[in-house]
């Protein structure tokens, strides 16, 4: 196949954009624009840095460690015995 190396070369921007006949035939089409996301429940998901939450409570319950679990001295995560990779140690599995 020839090449000719004097015509001009696409980058990769003009690649990635749209020919003009493909966006107005897309402009008509009624539900490209539509987003299937409820704004007021999006928005009620974020939390603001500063915000003042001082109202809010927490109805968490924390119990002991158990009789067969462990803290990793790795992760400090409490995991169950099963999961003991070094009893010497007391590191997980997922951390040795």
């Amino acid at each position: 196949m020839a090449t000719d190396y004097d015509a001009p070369r696409k980058t990769e921007e003009d690649q990635s954009e749209e020919s003009i006949e493909e966006l107005k035939a897309r402009r008509h089409d009624k539900n490209s624009g539509k987003v299937d996301e409820d704004e007021t429940e999006a928005a009620e998901s974020f939390e603001l840095p500063g915000a003042d939450l001082s109202h809010e409570e927490l109805a968490v319950e924390v119990m002991p460690t158990q009789a067969d679990e462990f803290t990793c001295m790795s992760c400090f995560l409490v995991h169950h015995r099963s999961q003991l990779a070094d009893a010497k140690k007391m590191i997980c599995r997922d951390c040795a």
